[in-house]
């Protein structure tokens, strides 16, 4: 596991097209944007896990995406 710290208002890019943004701070919540392409599923890991015990193909769980 890789271990990086961020401030508010800084990011971490994956890939070339993913980008993962410290929006804020708050307590012991910590806000984050993801900024990736509309075909990449992203989830919590909790429904991603209830996604994969149902069975269900990740791209078929995800409503379709607003635009930016």
């Amino acid at each position: 596991m890789l271990v990086l710290t961020r401030r508010a208002g800084e990011s971490i890019m994956i890939d070339d097209e993913i980008e993962l943004k410290v929006l804020k701070i708050r307590g012991s919540q910590v806000h984050l944007g993801i900024d990736a392409p509309k075909n990449a599923a992203v989830h919590r890991k909790e429904v991603w896990l209830r996604i994969r015990e149902d069975g269900t193909p990740i791209a078929a769980s995800q409503p379709p995406r607003q635009a930016r």
